[in-house]
């Protein structure tokens, strides 16, 4: 309640002091050529009331009421009842003046008050600027709510896509553990000595999934070093029935992209792909030049293995790609020579 008394006597306090300062300035120009003070005074204080009433219904009635909401006809009709009510209190207080003031002599009105015209001028000259300087605050409040507005869609959009992230990132995480946990278990169940092995790889591989895959992104050479981590782990599983290549040329290992931006593919290719000629062939390799970093990842491809190129994780990468470089990337899927791939080219900006 404090603050709104206080900033009710601050707007009190302006508007008194403007009107003050419209006074002297009524006085100064009926000065122009006149030394009668008592004349100037009195004719100063009658016109400044008539420019208050004026102004003020014109910047709490018109303006709002018609003029932005765009009621044209009912502000010309209003518009015109004002300007009339002025011109007949004006010409009252001009001959008021005359008569009570100067009593009847003429040589007593100043020369810039005995022209109807151009005291009407003046009148609306102030009420002109009053309506202009309301109209700016107008449009300057405007666009700051729209300002405000307009933030707060985006603050609310990059919250959904946030979630949105979150959610396709939950989605990839299970898959990626059941398929390895499948691996360990087969493994123990054969009492394997490449069991503890695949233990200590996927625990680093957990350790990447559960906390680095918070961070919003991470050190390229990181998704790089659990890439190589799940490749191990892949090779201990299938043994002999496996050829694969990953060729990596990143100059820039500091470079940061968002976690879990490659590993998904690689786990689509070892889970959908196929054992042509007694092998799974699977060949890998990512490259930053220009600002672009380009990923592509082949692997040997039954047309009828339909899951591969319909699955649930393609469309769950597809969607996530979207959300962290929409038209910034692209991404394609081709089927060739009993060859599934993949080939993703993203756009960097020179922040990432």
């Amino acid at each position: 309640m404090f603050p709104n008394i206080l900033q009710t006597s601050k707007s009190f306090l302006l508007h008194l002091l403007f009107w003050i300062s419209v006074w002297f300035f009524y006085v100064y120009f009926f000065s122009y050529n006149s030394t009668d003070t008592v004349y100037i005074t009195w004719f100063s204080s009658l016109l400044l009331p008539i420019t208050l009433i004026t102004t003020y219904l014109t910047i709490y009635i018109l303006i709002p009421r018609y003029l932005l909401t765009k009621k044209y006809l009912k502000l010309l009709l209003y518009g015109f009842y004002v300007l009339a009510m002025s011109i007949y209190l004006i010409v009252l207080a001009i001959y008021g003046s005359f008569i009570f003031i100067t009593n009847l002599d003429i040589s007593k009105v100043p020369p810039m008050g005995r022209n109807f015209i151009f005291i009407l001028i003046l009148v609306y000259l102030i009420v002109g600027l009053i309506s202009f300087l309301t109209m700016l605050n107008h449009n300057f409040n405007v666009q700051s709510q729209f300002k405000e507005l307009e933030n707060k869609i985006l603050e609310t959009n990059l919250q959904i896509k946030e979630q949105e992230l979150n959610y396709l990132k939950k989605q990839i995480h299970p898959h990626f553990l059941f398929n390895t946990l499948n691996t360990i278990y087969g493994f123990s169940l054969k009492k394997s000595e490449y069991t503890p092995e695949i233990i200590l790889k996927l625990s680093n591989l957990l350790d990447y999934i559960l906390y680095q895959v918070q961070k919003p992104k991470v050190a390229i050479s990181e998704e790089v070093a659990h890439i190589k981590e799940y490749i191990d782990l892949e090779k201990i599983r299938f043994q002999d029935r496996l050829k694969v290549n990953f060729d990596s040329q990143i100059e820039n290992e500091s470079l940061q992209i968002p976690p879990m931006l490659f590993l998904p593919f690689i786990e689509n290719a070892f889970k959908h792909g196929n054992i042509i000629n007694d092998y799974l062939s699977i060949d890998i390799q990512l490259k930053f030049t220009n600002d672009r970093l380009l990923f592509n990842c082949s692997n040997s491809f039954i047309d009828k293995n339909e899951a591969m190129t319909n699955g649930i994780g393609l469309e769950n990468i597809k969607k996530r790609l979207q959300l962290l470089y929409p038209e910034a990337h692209s991404f394609n899927i081709t089927t060739v020579e009993e060859q599934f791939k993949i080939e993703l080219e993203i756009k960097l900006k020179k922040d990432d």
